[in-house]
């Protein structure tokens, strides 16, 4: 079961939230998303993530998988590739 995430109010200078952004953009993360990355890793490093602390989420379009398919080019089958 899923816990419910905290909502908090964080009041940001505007030049930092806009460079805040600007790297989100850049790692293709929300700016929610890159502060709580930054926090955990700062915590981290700290050595202060609690252990029992959840994974951040994971958000947007699932990861492809390779589809296996059963077409085998004519090369490997040895017909012929001209039609004869």
């Amino acid at each position: 079961m899923a816990t419910e995430r905290k909502s908090i109010l964080l009041r940001l200078d505007p030049a930092v939230h806009d460079a805040l952004a600007r790297w989100a953009g850049d790692e293709l993360r929300s700016t929610n998303a890159q502060i709580e990355f930054l926090l955990r890793r700062a915590l981290a490093d700290a050595g202060r993530l609690p252990g029992g602390a959840g994974r951040i989420p994971r958000r947007g379009r699932p990861p492809k998988t390779e589809v296996q398919t059963s077409e085998t080019p004519e090369s490997e089958t040895g017909a012929p590739s001209n039609g004869d």
